[in-house]
């Protein structure tokens, strides 16, 4: 199942306060990214982040899955409380690179 267009509205609604947010979507789920970064997958309606050191003690009590087969394991993202999910994306943002540029040959 993929994502519905309301899910991914209301993550990108919550995350409005640390900045620019859009979405892509990919083969039928979605990209989210927060000023330029990708930050979250969303898959069937579900949120995910990558499993990175930085986040591991805030995500400690976190579901983990897998948003698509084939996939490594990622932290599933609780939108109970708003002000933990805002300081993970922040903490997340300040430890992801930019994307590389595609240059062209």
């Amino acid at each position: 199942m993929a994502c519905t267009a309301e899910f991914v509205e209301f993550v990108c609604e919550t995350l409005r306060p640390l900045g620019d947010v859009r979405s892509r979507k990919m083969m039928g789920d979605y990209i989210i990214y927060v000023n330029e970064k990708c930050v979250i997958t969303a898959c069937d309606n579900n949120a995910y982040v990558k499993k990175l050191p930085c986040i591991a003690d805030l995500m400690a009590d976190a579901e983990v899955g897998s948003p698509y087969p084939g996939a490594k394991e990622a932290y599933v993202l609780d939108f109970v409380d708003t002000p933990k999910i805002l300081k993970v994306i922040e903490t997340l943002w300040n430890n992801l690179p930019f994307p590389k540029s595609k240059k062209k040959p």
